[in-house]
């Protein structure tokens, strides 16, 4: 055996002169030389395929889903979110297939950098650039459009909420039980009643009642502001509790540009106890808010009576009602603050549809006007 490895190892001429036999290429010399090169051209194969992958990765386009899509989400863009953090949240939703190619849709996009915070409906697995067109459009964000008319009450208030809203009833009015988190002013006492302000509201459809109840009184703190309620109060010398009282009786009896005029009557009224009117307001739209009535145009003297402890009959009582009746706009909330001058201490509707008042310091032409009134409620069945 030893001599058959000899023979396979070394030449068969005899080694020269004074040297050892040359040692020749076998089988395993060769096999490192074709693994060696193997091994080079598996890593180019390698490099090179990976590095066409590389450059098809950057020049083709990121994956999109085609379209239309199927069912429908809400997708809510956060305050500050930049659009690649859009991007995220829209795969990780299931609405893009990448957050590259929504970016990409962004960037073609003009308007993307216009899109606001809010929510919107969207799908599962659209095209990235119909998501993107939804997302630029303002008129796409989901909101409860809830509109507030001027002088409701609170319980009215509560109604159109309800009505509008996916939430009952009993839920605003938990709020309204409890109200130390709705940012009332202290002059308020915990009392509501004219401080929920009359607007039309967007709110979102994660909003609770709590919520809306405290973007109602935080728009009536931007009409107060604007108003400068506390120095009109100031100024004239009542409180802005007082003032708002004042406001709430104004937007419930006045029309439009006679809304200074009736503040004026409120003031004169007030400020001279002694007087024609010897203090008291004898204003038809407290009583009713005593009476728990919408409005009724032409008391009698039953309902008047029927009420007459109320503090809100002023009729019976003399000076201003313990608070609001009710929800003052803008314009009734300028109106107290900055009433018109003048001498009147009576004024009368004489026209109801129209809104047509006539204003005297005369008690006699008063009575003239009131006998107007009535020949206008024979004919119509607006009183």
């Amino acid at each position: 055996m030893s001599d058959q490895i000899l023979d396979d190892e070394y030449d068969e001429q005899p080694p020269p002169a004074g040297g050892r036999r040359r040692k020749r290429r076998g089988f395993k010399g060769c096999l490192a030389v074709i693994v060696a090169l193997a091994v080079v051209f598996g890593g180019f194969y390698f490099a090179v395929t990976k590095g066409v992958d590389f450059l098809q990765s950057q020049f083709s386009s990121a994956k999109d889903f085609d379209g239309p899509g199927r069912g429908k989400l809400t997708f809510e863009v956060h305050q500050g979110d930049s659009v690649a953090e859009m991007g995220r949240n829209l795969k990780k939703a299931g609405v893009v297939a990448s957050v590259e190619a929504f970016t990409d849709a962004a960037s073609a996009n003009p308007d993307s950098t216009k899109i606001q915070v809010g929510f919107y409906q969207l799908k599962k697995e659209m095209k990235s650039s119909d998501v993107v067109e939804i997302l630029v459009d303002p008129g796409n964000i989901l909101k409860n459009s809830v509109t507030i008319p001027e002088g409701l009450r609170v319980t009215e208030i509560l109604d159109v909420l309800a009505d509008k809203t996916d939430f009952p009833r009993a839920a605003f009015q938990k709020v309204i039980d409890n109200p130390g988190e709705l940012g009332l002013p202290d002059y308020a006492e915990g009392n509501p009643e004219g401080y929920l302000f009359p607007a039309t509201y967007a709110f979102g459809p994660k909003e609770t009642p709590e919520g809306m109840l405290q973007a109602m009184v935080a728009r009536w703190r931007q009409a107060a502001n604007d108003a400068d309620l506390e120095g009109a109060a100031a100024r004239l010398d009542y409180t802005p509790g007082e003032l708002m009282t004042v406001a709430s009786l104004v937007q419930a009896e006045g029309h439009g540009n006679d809304m200074p005029k009736i503040s004026r009557v409120i003031y004169n009224r007030l400020e001279d106890p002694s007087g024609p009117t010897a203090g008291f307001l004898q204003i038809d739209a407290s009583v009713n808010y005593a009476l728990g009535h919408r409005s009724i145009a032409r008391l009698t003297i039953a309902q008047i009576d029927e009420v007459a402890d109320s503090p809100y009959n002023t009729y019976r009582q003399k000076g201003l009602p313990p608070g609001p009746i009710g929800a003052p706009g803008d314009a009734a909330i300028e109106a107290a603050t900055s009433p018109a001058e003048g001498p009147w201490l009576f004024y009368v509707t004489v026209n109801l549809r129209t809104g047509e008042t006539k204003f005297t310091d005369s008690y006699s032409e008063f009575l003239e006007f009131s006998t107007e009134l009535d020949q206008y409620c024979e004919t119509s069945d607006a009183c």
